[in-house]
């Protein structure tokens, strides 16, 4: 990080000569890691398929979104299942500022052997899309959730 001093502003910070960038990172408050909160996503939430994945989503009432990516129970062994989640967090970073915020998501992430990270990047961006949870960027304003249309 070096010397510079952020003035934080929800994902965005200021460097030391006043230049605003985007944070990039995946911070705690943004994991969603109880049993009892993915079950309640799952049980509770709406469900958005795409090939390869299924994004389930629910309101949350808070000022951000919460992510957890879990895989179907024949998804290899450990070493695929965490590289499947480390390019599922790279992509969420790469989206998320065009996401609606408040609500808790998990994406169930199905055997899809070879896929990588600008695949697993239109997944995403698919799954949110069809799940209204997208910020349309012609005239800068949220798109409303499918079920509120």
């Amino acid at each position: 990080m070096g010397t510079q001093a952020r003035a934080e502003t929800g994902g965005l910070f200021l460097t030391e000569d006043g230049e605003q960038r985007v944070r990039r990172n995946f911070p705690r408050e943004e994991r969603l890691k109880s049993r009892r909160d993915i079950s309640a996503v799952f049980k509770k939430g709406k469900k958005a398929p795409v090939d390869g994945a299924v994004l389930f989503y629910k309101h949350n009432a808070l000022n951000h979104n919460r992510i957890a990516f879990t895989f179907a129970k024949k998804f290899g062994n450990a070493v695929q299942r965490n590289r499947a989640r480390r390019l599922g967090r790279e992509a969420y970073r790469h989206i998320r500022e065009s996401i609606r915020k408040g609500y808790d998501l998990v994406l169930l992430v199905y055997p899809t052997p070879g896929i990588g990270f600008s695949r697993r990047l239109q997944q995403l961006s698919a799954a949110f899309s069809r799940a209204g949870l997208t910020v349309s960027r012609a005239d800068g304003k949220m798109q409303a959730p499918a079920a509120d249309r």
